[in-house]
């Protein structure tokens, strides 16, 4: 009670939705990802922006058609995390956070907690023709300013090719995404004589005792991403991992995902944050959320393609580094509305 008199006292405003907009739009890129997008607008014309980016989100446009003006139409909130699961869950969520920082004329990675100011990008390698052809690759990601790189293995393309990027490359730091495809520990217990520092996803996630055998096998940091606290507390009570790959969007809500991040702390745990697709908003979450202190690995943050932006500085690494936005409140970016708008392929309003 008292907190909320000081609040009334100072003259912070409450959130009050007054119109939300979602839009869907298919992105020019890839498989061609679905992208919706959730503007919520205050009664002071204050607009909060979301994002969420997977094949097939009809069961989610569905949900934010029939059930987000309910939840959030003239309620009085002070804080995002009094709404528990915003109904459409990260995109809807992310707008709420979006708002309330705009609101208060805060960056959202303060909001968070986050306290860095830039960010150590990593940059993605995808398998090649040839270890020859990987190494030129490689190659021009350090000329362009990165000093660390992910290697996508998988089963016949993992050894050969990571030796011969080290050999290359003594003093690079290097670590490999074998993307849930192995089943044998062994399979990848080689790759720790070839300095890697973490070997993520190595295993579906399901394969609890598969990560923790590997764990024990190698000195590299098995790196697991989990969509949940629950199934991150599996990982760490199993002593299955030592570093988690953190994906906002896998998880329902920011306040789910800084809970996750504070557990990873506390066990002693590194963590990586990973941006995914979409048109620039869900990935500057991402970067927020990786400003966060525990978030101490280099971050995967790829800038979507140009075609594909609506947001102005755009998303994305800069000579290996990744600026978190502080100039500007919220996600720290401007959103071009009328780009969301030509670009949508549907709508509603509400």
């Amino acid at each position: 009670m008292e907190e909320h008199v000081r609040l009334y006292i100072w003259g912070d405003p409450l959130p009050r939705v007054r119109s939300i907009e979602v839009f869907r739009l298919t992105l020019p890129y890839g498989r061609r990802p679905e992208s919706l997008l959730v503007r919520l607008t205050d009664h002071g014309g204050m607009t909060g922006w979301g994002e969420v980016v997977e094949p097939g989100l009809d069961k989610t446009w569905t949900t934010l058609e029939e059930s987000l003006a309910p939840a959030l139409i003239g309620l009085d909130w002070e804080h995002p995390e009094e709404l528990g699961r915003v109904p459409g869950g990260m995109a809807g969520d992310m707008a709420c956070w979006d708002l309330w920082a705009r609101m208060r004329g805060v960056p959202l990675s303060h909001a968070l907690g986050g306290s860095r100011t830039s960010l150590m990008a990593t940059v993605r390698i995808d398998g090649d023709h040839s270890p020859d052809s990987l190494v030129a690759r490689v190659n021009r990601q350090v000329c362009g300013g990165y000093a660390h790189v992910t290697i996508n293995v998988r089963p016949g393309w993992d050894i050969e090719p990571v030796r011969a990027v080290r050999e290359s490359f003594p003093g690079l730091a290097i670590s490999v995404d074998a993307q849930c495809a192995y089943t044998d520990p062994e399979q990848l217990a080689a790759l720790d004589h070839y300095g890697v520092a973490v070997i993520e996803r190595p295993f579906p996630v399901s394969d609890v005792s598969g990560h923790a055998a590997l764990q024990r096998r190698v000195s590299a940091a098995v790196a697991v991403e989990v969509g949940s606290y629950e199934e991150l507390d599996r990982f760490v009570e199993a002593r299955a991992a030592r570093a988690m790959v953190l994906r906002p969007a896998r998880f329902t809500s920011l306040a789910e995902v800084r809970r996750a991040h504070d557990h990873a702390v506390a066990s002693g745990w590194d963590i990586l944050c990973s941006g995914g697709q979409g048109t620039g908003l869900a990935r500057a979450a991402t970067v927020a959320v990786a400003s966060m202190p525990g978030c101490n690995l280099p971050c995967d943050v790829t800038q979507p393609p140009r075609n594909a932006q609506i947001v102005a500085p755009p998303v994305g690494a800069s000579g290996g580094v990744i600026p978190v936005p502080l100039t500007q409140p919220g996600l720290g970016h401007v959103i071009d509305e009328s780009r969301v708008r030509r670009m949508a392929s549907e709508s509603f309003a509400a």
